[in-house]
């Protein structure tokens, strides 16, 4: 299986644009950026789309998540749009009672902790995710030659958040969970990759030009308990995409210590956050594998001088990479002032690739 002829990186439309060839490893014609939660609180014209309407219906309106993701492709000239929706979606897709609460974040009805709750998970079928390909039609039809990324949770992150049923500080749940009902917690991971792998594909078939799994979590756990109890299920959602020729990026928060093994799932890029400089990321993954990454979200309310500074050391240290997409080391702060951004773009833009 690959993608259709008519798809934005079989057509030509994508496959030699500065995000797709810095994936790959090539030189891009221009430095490419985009930032995670670039749709979303730190626009105006996202806040007036979103008055009154629940976070989750606003991901399920084809028309509503289409427009809110080209928003900042049209504003700040990013090099990618970044599908708008939530790494909790295919959760409610499949009958799963889960919602966002303002403030809060997913919140489930009933947390999932035994053997017994994994198995009465519903299933997540092909049909209910006809929402997510017809807002990704939309937007690539729009997009033009910028392409789309595709995103889905990583299994741990969806665990965690069923297990404790909410938001947690340490993820104790979950880490208890791994060695004190293995068998339970690889089912409740797997069904997990399942949602999270069919939700992935439903974005890159209906045109999504790479996709990106987030771990938001997973720097809570140490390497071995990574290595053992969660990159399975990692490499297992993967497994549902890895047919379809496009780029594949990992990205987890605190990771530092997990690149390697979070590259060794089967991706061709690996996203990194603030907290490690790109050439020792670059040192410790042998210098075979483009990065993505890693200003940091705390600079972007810093006095110019000092983002614009930030800024050239990260595109520095991203030279050592054989591919570099410059993004956040995290996603954006919604008190971020958006001209800021702009004007991150058009800097990083204006360097020599």
């Amino acid at each position: 299986m690959t993608l259709s002829a008519s798809h934005p990186l079989m057509d030509g439309r994508t496959a030699d644009s500065p995000l797709i060839t810095a994936y790959r490893g090539g030189t891009p014609s221009r430095r490419p950026v985009w930032f995670m939660r670039q749709a979303g609180r730190s626009l105006p014209e996202y806040r007036k789309l979103r008055e009154g309407i629940a976070m989750l219906d606003s991901c399920l309106d084809p028309a509503l998540a289409s427009e809110i993701t080209l928003q900042p492709v049209r504003r700040h000239d990013v090099d990618a749009g970044i599908f708008f929706s939530d790494i909790v979606i295919p959760l409610k897709l499949a009958g799963v009672d889960v919602d966002i609460v303002p403030g809060v974040g997913p919140v489930l009805g009933t947390p999932v902790r035994t053997a017994a709750d994994v198995a009465a998970l519903p299933v997540l079928t092909e049909e209910a995710l006809e929402p997510i390909r017809e807002a990704v039609r939309l937007t690539v039809a729009e997009l033009g030659k910028t392409p789309l990324i595709g995103f889905a949770g990583a299994p741990f992150t969806l665990a965690a958040y069923m297990v404790e049923g909410k938001p947690s500080r340490d993820h104790l749940g979950p880490r208890t969970m791994m060695h004190a009902d293995p068998d339970a917690w690889r089912a409740l991971t797997e069904w997990a990759a399942d949602a999270s792998g069919m939700f992935l594909r439903a974005q890159l078939e209906a045109g999504a030009s790479a996709g990106q799994l987030f771990d938001s979590w997973a720097g809570s756990l140490g390497l071995a308990d990574y290595t053992r109890h969660v990159a399975p299920a990692s490499s297992r959602a993967l497994d549902y995409v890895r047919d379809l020729g496009a780029p594949l990026v990992h990205f987890g928060t605190g990771t530092s210590e997990l690149l390697g093994a979070m590259r060794d799932v089967g991706v061709d890029v690996v996203g990194v956050d603030y907290r490690l400089p790109l050439d020792e990321a670059n040192r410790r993954l042998g210098g075979t594998t483009p990065l993505q990454g890693n200003i940091d979200p705390a600079l972007l309310n810093a006095p110019w001088p000092v983002l614009e500074a930030h800024v050239r050391e990260v595109l520095a240290a991203g030279a050592a990479a054989p591919g570099h997409v410059v993004n956040l080391g995290h996603g954006v702060p919604p008190e971020t002032d958006p001209d800021v951004l702009t004007r991150v773009v058009e800097l990083i833009h204006s360097v020599e690739p």
